[in-house]
């Protein structure tokens, strides 16, 4: 019976096309901003430009009278967490830093930022296989950045709605 009404529930919102992130808590005034990068074909420029598509935020180029989102530094990180007996690295600290500013309508800056830290097994046997896992993991941090970034937009605009 219980399987019955989760299958059921599940499917209720699968039909009638609720999503989990829709752009629904962004402000209107923040559904259409440039967004500009140092290097904006890097991994994080496009991830960040994945996510603000993702929450139905408009991008257009920089003019007069619109929000602007620009990365400014992206600081990465691997610190040795432990190691075998005989010396050789076990596990890495992955860390990601990301810092951001967010130019208002009125001209407003406002900096934010993002933190993202995951652990990495390294096992030096398996070489080839964990290139590509770190590199899947990267790819995860800066998604969680850039979604930490546009959390942390939202939050400051409401911030400054409620002064």
């Amino acid at each position: 019976m219980l399987k019955k009404s989760v299958v059921f529930f599940v499917l209720f919102l699968s039909a009638c096309g609720w999503h989990l992130q829709n752009g629904a808590l962004i402000p209107q005034e923040l559904h259409t901003l440039a967004f500009e990068s140092s290097d904006p074909y890097s991994e994080m420029s496009m991830a960040m430009r994945r996510q603000l598509q993702t929450n139905n935020v408009n991008l257009v180029n920089a003019e007069q009278g619109v929000p602007v989102l620009r990365i400014n530094k992206q600081i990465t990180n691997d610190e040795v967490s432990s190691i075998f007996k005989r010396g050789r690295e076990a596990e890495k600290t992955l860390m990601l830093e990301v810092e951001a500013t967010v130019r208002l309508a009125n001209g407003q800056s406002h900096p934010i930022s993002a933190k993202v830290n995951r652990t990495f097994f390294d096992n030096s046997r398996a070489a080839l296989a964990k290139a590509t896992e770190r590199d899947v993991i990267w790819n995860d941090m800066r998604e969680q950045a850039a979604r930490q970034l546009i959390t942390k937009m939202v939050a400051l605009q409401h911030q400054l709605k409620e002064k």
